[in-house]
C-alpha cells in the first residue's frame, strides 16, 4: 500500500509541474494535484510516531 502512495505522489508532482510549465495552467488540475499530494502525505505520515511519543514510553508515563 505504501508503494501505491509513493507512485501517486510522483504522478501528482509530475502532473503539477507539467501543468505549471504551460503558459495558461489549468487551476483546477493544479488544485487537484495539491489535494492528492497532501492527502497521500497525510496517509503515509500517519504511521510515523511523534518525537515525544518515544520519550513518554521510556519514562513509564
Amino acid at each position: 500500500m505504501k508503494t501505491i502512495y509513493i507512485i501517486l505522489f510522483f504522478a501528482a508532482a509530475f502532473v503539477a509541474l507539467f501543468e505549471q510549465s504551460k503558459t495558461q495552467p489549468n487551476k483546477i488540475i493544479m488544485i487537484l494535484c495539491i489535494v492528492v499530494f497532501m492527502f497521500g502525505l497525510m496517509r503515509l505520515m500517519s504511521k510515523v510516531p511523534g518525537k515525544g511519543q518515544n520519550n513518554n514510553e521510556e519514562d513509564g508515563i
